[in-house]
């Protein structure tokens, strides 16, 4: 019993939470959304309360008529009509004005609550990007946010509407009350019988909502790539569209069974639902016909006590959906508050960082195996990196050599172990300072659908002379110039037919380009140059090496030759480093590592490289 009293509580918590932090959102971002349907409910008060009142007048001044009546019920009567008529108009008037500006509303909503949720994933710890759970989490973000709740404009609503439905129904009670008022019980007890079978589907629509989550991101995942051009050289050549359409058929089956299931379950309950509302009806017409019968009430009497016990009905059949509803819907938007509280990976302190520009960097006996895995990518990692060393990182596919630079930037935490900056625990300094202490280039560097200019600067503000600057370093410089637009050349053509694509050397020097434009203290290469011939890699990384002078330089590369010039090289093997030492150091150890794999590529192309 305490466990249905607390789950209860709990629901009831959720549905408070979601309401009272959409109401807050809305009065914050856009207060004209509360006025707007403020308004239209107002409107649908006075309408539904109009509309059971005035004809009672007119019927019973043209029973009057008919029976006799002078020109004062005709004039009545008139008046009566034609007050009605102009009202609805009226009324009418004001509802699609404000249902017009209501929906621009919400659609800014809605966009904003889109960019607060693509911010916050781009926030979370790294490691979250890797997570199923995370993942599941933002997509059930996405919908409960969209599909479901209507985002903040269909909670807000759905806020709304109770509350005016529960004054539509109080002004229905007091008719029901003076005509007719053996009418109220009935429609109680066939309300409870709906709204407990109205709950059986809510109940069910929710089931769904949560098994479908996966699915859905499966489904949307492959109709995503299915539509990226950029991928149409490996699906023509290897002839996988059939492969991927079937695999996006598969969970779109998937997701449309899961429908079809839920629709079959909630069917039973909604023909009850309709047997209930039926003898509810019938009920209802011969008791007030056989008031009419008897005299007790007049024509218009009667005609008012049917249209107020059917109003009365369905406000509180509103009411009582209309909570179960927005339970509903809160339900699913809390997802998204959910999602804005998913807990962090890793620590964060608030240390600020030296800003002398000179830091050593140290692993001292570091571990790391990646979330939801038991086996270790690195084990007993202990290294020393003064400022402004050049240190190269070497070593088989799988050895841990991107897992180093990712444990360093502090995209994932170490396991075991730690790494320091200055002789203090990275996890002690802010995150913010500690990130623009790197400029990274990966090997699977991304660029933008959007100008040069933005794809270098990376943010609002861009310095030409500087980017101008990083582009001649980089070797880019004269192919930036010669497209059409310069800078503001787009890249690709995504959102703009006349957008350049970049080949892929022209892509790798973008890539270095940012990293010189950011000008931090410790730069970073992983392999951005793989694509690139070996002598044209080694111009790059020898050239490279030059610019950043006195800052620390950290690179990665299979091909040796193109690292043989910085201050120390670092041997990875097994998840650890076996060899460290200079070039001179490391190629005359007997049976070495280095020496052996230096060895095996100077055969092809160090008498070009050198």
């Amino acid at each position: 019993m305490r466990d249905k009293k607390d789950k209860k509580n709990k629901k009831k918590n959720i549905t408070l939470e979601t309401v009272g932090f959409m109401l807050k959102l809305a009065a914050k971002e856009r207060p004209l959304i509360l006025v707007l349907f403020t308004i239209i409910s107002l409107k649908m008060v006075v309408y539904s309360m109009v509309d059971v009142i005035a004809p009672k007048f007119i019927v019973d001044e043209a029973v009057a008529i008919i029976g006799g009546g002078g020109s004062e019920h005709i004039r009545k009567a008139v008046y009566f009509a034609g007050g009605y008529v102009l009202l609805q108009v009226l009324l009418n008037i004001i509802n699609n004005f404000c249902h017009c500006r209501a929906s621009a509303e919400q659609q800014w909503l809605s966009e904003y609550i889109e960019v607060k949720i693509g911010s916050h994933a781009m926030a979370m710890d790294f490691e979250h990007t890797e997570n199923p759970d995370a993942l599941d989490a933002l997509e059930k973000a996405k919908e409960g946010m969209s599909w479901y709740s209507g985002g903040v404009g269909g909670i807000v609503n759905a806020f709304v509407i109770v509350v005016q439905e529960a004054a539509v129904l109080c002004g229905a009670a007091a008719i029901i009350i003076t005509v007719c008022p053996w009418l109220l019980p009935v429609q109680f007890i066939v309300l409870t019988i709906i709204g407990i079978l109205t709950a059986k589907n809510n109940a069910i629509e929710k089931e769904t909502f949560m098994q479908l989550a996966k699915s859905n991101r499966i489904w949307g995942y492959l109709l995503i790539y299915l539509s990226d051009f950029k991928l149409g050289k490996d699906i023509r050549l290897y002839e996988s569209a059939d492969m991927m359409c079937q695999k996006a058929a598969y969970f779109g089956n998937e997701v449309s069974m899961e429908w079809i299931g839920k629709d079959g379950r909630q069917f039973k309950n909604q023909r009850l639902m309709d047997l209930a509302n039926a003898l509810r009806d019938g009920i209802g017409y011969f008791y007030i016909g056989l008031l009419a019968l008897r005299k007790t009430i007049t024509i218009g009497d009667f005609s008012m006590a049917i249209s107020g016990s059917s109003t009365f009905f369905w406000s509180l059949k509103n009411i009582v959906e209309g909570i179960q509803s927005l339970s509903m819907k809160c339900a699913y938007a809390h997802r998204y508050i959910e999602f804005l509280e998913y807990p962090a990976a890793m620590e964060k302190g608030g240390k600020a960082v030296d800003k002398d520009g000179k830091h050593e960097i140290e692993f001292v006996n570091v571990s790391f195996k990646y979330p939801r895995s038991e086996k270790y990518i690195l084990e007993n990692v202990n290294i020393k990196i003064s400022s402004g060393e050049h240190l190269s990182i070497v070593g088989l596919n799988g050895a841990g050599k991107t897992t180093f630079i990712k444990l360093l930037c502090r995209l994932y935490d170490v396991t075991e172990g730690e790494i320091r900056i200055d002789n203090v625990n990275i996890k002690e300094y802010s995150e913010d300072e500690y990130r623009r202490l790197f400029a990274v280039v990966f090997q699977d560097f991304k660029l933008f659908a959007f100008s040069l200019r933005e794809n270098i600067a990376l943010a609002d503000e861009a310095n030409d002379n500087h980017i101008e600057e990083v582009l001649r370093q980089s070797g880019l410089y004269e192919d930036a110039m010669k497209l059409e637009h310069g800078l503001d050349t787009n890249l690709f053509k995504t959102f703009d037919e006349k957008g350049t694509e970049l080949s892929g050397g022209q892509q790798q020097k973008a890539a270095i380009s940012r990293a010189l434009y950011r000008n931090a203290p410790i730069v970073i290469l992983d392999e951005p140059t793989a694509a690139l011939d070996p002598v044209a890699e080694y111009d790059i990384y020898r050239s490279f090496d030059s610019l950043v002078g006195g800052k620390t330089a950290i690179y990665i590369s299979h091909r040796l030759s193109s690292c043989k010039f910085c201050d120390r090289i670092a041997v990875f093997s097994e998840g650890t480093i076996k060899e460290y030492g200079t070039h001179e150091e490391l190629a005359s150890l007997p049976n070495g590592i280095y020496a052996e794999m230096f060895g095996e590529q100077a055969k092809y192309y160090v008498d070009e490289a050198v």
